[in-house]
């Protein structure tokens, strides 16, 4: 780890989010000033992982030069200069054992032989909690590499809008994405007022409520739930501690008797509900069968549709209560606010990550860490080991705390409603 790099790769995977290029931009100029070659690799993992000597990487298709020049005002750009994917070379490493396994551990040889064709010293990875789970098994494979073989440091950069990281407050693009949904939801907020009716909004935001409640305040919707939500008094019969099944009929009775407290008590007669699209994690079996996964086992909670399921059982309930139909319409924001343009605050935020990791790499000369941030945007860098299991190799989910400040300012701001 003590040679010099002289060729570091850039490299993005997983969803896109608002202030990447400002992260790729400011990174790659740091290392071109200090006379370091950057590449940025296209398109995530996917041209690397079935690399293959008599396949050869090509310049400009599978990875590009970045240059001062084509940098140039880009930090405040939309979406990822060098693109993204979900192609996972670590799929089938999740044990530490996995790694003396030649079937198993091809891909990420295929990875690490790639960005040795090109001349790669260092890597700076960019991406959410799977790709910093990669980050980590590109290492521990280089780390049981004969001795006399060439290693590279591995840096990793947080990146979600879900901004369900462990190790980080926020990460960039997470008030970017926020302000985008709160927007939409004040728009769905006027056209329920002059409808009379009511909008229920499935949030991207995957495991956690994060993205979820932040756009609920700033939208100002009347109602927001998410999985820190499902407590024992809304879990079915079903649930084991393994598995938490949510009871729907109390969820959606949870809705109804805020829409009739409006109606009854304000004379408000429409409204916005937010629903964190990890909720659809707790569904049943019977309802999540036919549901496909990603390369990292995640349900496609896009075709799970909760939104939709909710409203129509809001809908039918209501009208049961009360004997009035009231249009409730189910539909699902987040890819809105992905590549949206990036804030002044995640920009900084960007810029300064991007800047840590070369940081990290020259200066401190550090392997296997993530780049993070606190207080007034002060660097400061956690080793994999503290973020990922060393036996599992997952990462923890970092969730909002029940009875929070943040938890109780959401509760606090939407309407009332009786337990």
């Amino acid at each position: 780890m003590t040679q010099e790099i002289k060729r570091v790769a850039l490299l993005f995977a997983g969803g896109p989010a608002p202030a990447a290029n400002a992260v790729i931009s400011t990174c790659a100029i740091s290392f071109i000033r200090a006379g370091i070659e950057v590449v940025g690799i296209r398109y995530g993992y996917s041209n690397l992982i079935d690399y293959t000597p008599a396949s050869p990487l090509i310049e400009g298709v599978h990875y590009r030069n970045l240059t001062e020049v084509m940098l140039r005002r880009t930090r405040s750009k939309e979406g990822i200069i060098i693109g993204t994917a979900r192609a996972n070379p670590g799929k089938q490493l999740t044990t530490p054992a996995d790694f003396d396994n030649p079937e198993k551990v091809a891909p990420m040889k295929r990875v690490y032989e790639a960005l040795r064709s090109i001349g790669v010293d260092a890597l700076v990875s960019i991406g959410g909690d799977d790709t910093l789970k990669t980050a980590n098994k590109l290492k521990m494979y280089q780390d049981r590499l004969p001795a006399d073989q060439k290693r590279m440091p591995v840096v990793h950069v947080p990146k979600t809008i879900d901004n369900d990281y462990s190790g980080i407050d926020f990460t960039f693009g997470y008030f970017t994405a926020v302000e985008t949904l709160g927007t939409e939801i004040r728009n769905l907020h006027a056209d329920a007022e002059a409808a009379r009716a009511y909008f229920v909004v499935e949030s991207m935001g995957r495991s956690a409520g994060w993205l979820a409640y932040g756009a609920a305040i700033a939208g100002e919707a009347n109602m927001v739930l998410s999985v820190e939500d499902i407590n024992e008094k809304y879990l079915a019969p079903e649930s084991t501690p393994k598995r938490k099944v949510m009871d729907l009929d109390k969820v959606v009775g949870k809705i109804v008797r805020m829409m009739r407290h409006r109606q009854e008590k304000e004379g408000k007669e429409y409204g916005v509900v937010v629903l964190a699209e990890g909720l659809a994690e707790f569904l049943s079996d019977e309802v999540l069968k036919d549901v496909p996964r990603d390369d990292h086992g995640h349900i496609s909670v896009a075709n799970v549709d909760l939104g939709k399921m909710i409203a129509k059982r809001v809908a039918a309930e209501f009208k049961k209560q009360t004997g009035v139909t009231r249009k409730v319409t189910g539909l699902q924001l987040g890819y809105e606010c992905r590549c949206a343009r990036p804030h002044a605050f995640d920009v900084m935020l960007g810029s300064q990550l991007g800047v840590g990791a070369y940081r990290a790499l020259c200066e401190q000369k550090l392997n296997g860490v993530m780049v993070s941030v606190s207080g007034q945007l002060d660097l400061h860098y956690v080793p994999f080991e503290k973020l990922v299991d060393p036996q599992t190799l997952v990462t923890v989910v970092r969730f909002i705390q029940p009875n929070s400040d943040f938890h109780r300012l959401a509760r606090f701001l939407e309407s009332s409603v009786t337990e």
